[in-house]
């Protein structure tokens, strides 16, 4: 297996394109695993159309689910902060795809993203692993 840690700030972003890097990271390893994982309590990995206003759709759902308000009991950082913690549940930490030839065998219009909510630390680690077949 062989792995590398991308630093990756977010900013004030929910959503953080990923596929260029993991196929970057892909790229000359032949047949195998693209694994990703994010090492934080309060994001996640997804697999999700870019662009096409797919990003503030995914918000504004997010809001209907976990709105950002004080209503969790959870309540240290910044106001609704509590959601943050709670969107690994909704949004896994980690996702594996398929690398055919030394390319993420993904449909058309997906892309590999970052979630992340959490405004009170923008700086993400994100894990990278090849697993060969």
């Amino acid at each position: 297996m062989e792995t590398t840690v991308l630093s990756v700030w977010t900013g004030d972003r929910l959503v953080t394109d990923l596929t260029g890097e993991l196929g970057e990271f892909c790229r000359g390893r032949g047949d195998g695993l693209a694994h990703v994982f994010v090492p934080h309590a309060t994001a996640g990995i997804a697999i999700m159309e870019t662009g096409a206003s797919s990003e503030p759709d995914l918000e504004e759902a997010l809001e209907r689910v976990l709105p950002i308000a004080d209503i969790y009991q959870h309540r240290h950082g910044s106001r609704g902060h509590g959601r943050d913690h709670v969107l690994p549940a909704f949004v896994s930490p980690s996702v594996s795809i398929p690398v055919i030839n030394s390319r993420l065998a993904l449909g058309t219009w997906q892309s590999v993203v970052l979630i992340d909510s959490n405004g009170d630390n923008p700086q993400r680690s994100v894990r990278f692993s090849f697993l060969p077949s």
